[in-house]
């Protein structure tokens, strides 16, 4: 077993290894390296109930102050990494103090992507969501009549849309894809979203392209969009996704594409010594190099890696499951809908809810998206939990109880 482990990157994942490894027995030197000033925390309420002033910060925290130093866990925070020496298999922190490791783990995470300097996106005024800070530095912008500009339909920026207008602001929503949610749904998803926003007031413009934000002593008070047209702001929320915090990995010579590349245990491909989970890891999943962006696997993924640097042989097999609050909306997925071919739509109990059902060319069912239809969710994770499969029928049927019916072992 070994005696040093270090863990960089202390979010999610970070904070879940280490506890796990405490859990499993593990009784060496055990440190978590983490560059910001905080202990490790949860990111999903930032955008909603801390951002809306609805939670305080320290209720964000995974664990009480006093868990570390209980669990003998060296919990380093504000403290960033230079370098990675695999040679003498130690840490580099910037100021030069060097941690000896035997295993070492990457929960790196992830960095908003951000828009060019180029196209204004260095004016004061335009933001991304992603850590405390940021929800810090932007929520004196809250205020009710503002005019917000959201760039990007994924999820992310239709979750900053939410709260923006439930918060009484002004929001327009510019999407370049054709569609809301493209990359990551179906038509049918799409339409309900685009739907419900509407009816809340947000301005979505789909097929529209930024060409540049406009600053004013350097900062933000227009969008020029790519037809021409010029649209007045106060300030700006970026929400184009997020992009794996590899470039440690990379400078260490380990191979990462879109992400620090692993196995199904988690191990580098590249080093045994090294692995990695969470956001920033891409490992083998249903036979091809996949990136999960969840706290489910954040955790689930975290927990897997921490048993294989005890011992264990088990592979890493996941059902993937995400969820989304928008308004009074819960969104719950399970699966992944890569690959699907068809879809089918299902009517919920309740008024607005209804469900997506993605298949395959086999009429297999890969995935379902569930607005407001958690047995719907919990119907199709157990199928996938199975390995089975509803048919398609038994979906278009509204009178076949589809939780009944899915498995249960």
């Amino acid at each position: 077993m070994s005696e040093r482990i270090v863990v960089i990157g202390a979010g999610q994942a970070g904070a879940s290894l280490v506890a796990k490894l405490r859990d499993l027995g593990f009784d060496g030197s055990l440190t978590l390296v983490g560059d910001e000033p905080v202990p490790p925390y949860q990111r999903p309420p930032l955008s909603k109930k801390f951002l809306l002033g609805e939670m305080e910060e320290a209720r964000l925290y995974l664990r009480r102050a006093e868990f570390y130093s209980e669990r003998k866990i060296d919990l380093r925070t504000d403290t960033a990494v230079q370098a990675i020496d695999r040679e003498a298999r130690q840490v580099v922190l910037t100021g030069g103090e060097r941690l000896p490791y035997d295993q070492l783990a990457l929960t790196t995470g992830a960095t908003p992507r951000t828009l060019p300097a180029a196209i204004g996106g260095d004016l004061e005024g335009v933001y991304t969501l992603r850590s405390i800070a940021d929800v810090d530095a932007m929520r004196a912008e809250f205020v009710p009549g503002r005019r917000v500009l959201v760039i990007g339909g994924g999820y992310i920026g239709l979750e900053a849309a939410a709260v923006a207008a439930t918060s009484g602001l002004q929001v327009t929503l510019v999407e370049m894809a054709e569609r809301i949610l493209q990359r990551v749904a179906a038509e049918p998803t799409s339409d309900y979203f685009r739907a419900l926003h509407t009816e809340n007031g947000v301005l979505i413009r789909e097929s529209t392209g930024l060409s540049r934000l406009v600053g004013e002593n350097g900062r933000v008070v227009a969008a020029e969009l790519a037809s021409g047209e010029t649209v007045p702001v106060d300030f700006v929320l970026v929400g184009i996704g997020i992009a794996p915090n590899s470039h440690l990995a990379v400078e260490a010579g380990l191979a990462a594409v879109n992400g620090i590349e692993v196995d199904a245990q988690g191990r580098s491909i590249s080093d045994p010594a090294i692995f990695s989970a969470g956001d920033c890891a891409v490992f083998p999943y249903l036979g091809e190099p996949t990136r999960l962006e969840s706290v489910q696997n954040a955790i689930d993924q975290a927990e897997a890696v921490a048993a294989t640097m005890l011992g264990s042989d088990a592979l890493y097999s996941p059902v993937p499951w995400f969820w989304s609050d928008q308004y009074k909306c819960k969104l719950q997925i399970a699966g992944l809908n890569r690959g699907y071919v068809r879809t089918s739509v299902r009517a919920g109990a309740k008024p607005g809810s209804q469900s997506v059902w993605y298949w395959d060319d086999e009429d297999r069912m890969l995935a379902v998206d569930s607005m407001n239809d958690p047995r719907a969710y919990m119907a199709g994770k157990r199928w996938l939990e199975a390995g089975g499969s509803p048919t398609p029928a038994q979906v278009a049927d509204v009178g076949v109880d589809l939780l009944k019916l899915a498995p249960t072992g």
